[in-house]
């Protein structure tokens, strides 16, 4: 009988683990184009399912995860400036107790590199935080990796 149980129990919890999904409420896509022979724009693009939002890089401590940019130190290029995005809502969040700074549907973040060779591989991370009204998703880090050509 303890065996039937078990096996039962077992058979329960893996069609339930079935159905679970994992939410992914923010894809990325990432391009670069080159506007001389020694600059180039990085192009990081935040798709974000409907009723979510990801957070600024400027929101200010105590509130939630902003989204950060790490990119990998190579020889070939060097950051020139910081990674600019564009206007971001901003919105009294009761979660947070304070104003945040967010986007939805797009966005789409760049950065602007100094090539010191021809072609390249701009690689790194993004962490970010996506929320909707009802509930945020933990932190999530994101490998990137974008030819420059």
């Amino acid at each position: 009988m303890k065996k039937i149980t078990l096996v039962l129990s077992m058979v329960l919890f893996t069609v339930a683990g079935a159905f679970a999904q994992i939410e992914k409420p923010v894809t990325w896509a990432y391009s670069a184009k080159k506007v001389s022979k020694t600059e180039a724009i990085i192009y990081l693009k935040a798709t974000i399912d409907d009723r979510w939002h990801i957070y600024s890089q400027n929101v200010k401590d105590g509130g939630p995860v902003k989204t950060t940019f790490t990119f990998t130190p190579s020889k070939d290029f060097s950051l020139v400036g910081k990674t600019i995005e564009p206007k971001a809502i901003v919105k009294y969040e009761s979660t947070f107790k304070m104003n945040v700074s967010y986007f939805e549907k797009s966005v789409i973040f760049q950065q602007k590199i100094k090539l010191n060779k021809a072609a390249t591989v701009v690689k790194g991370v993004v962490e970010f935080m996506v929320c909707n009204d009802k509930q945020c998703l933990p932190p999530e880090e994101v490998e990137f990796s974008i030819p420059v050509k």
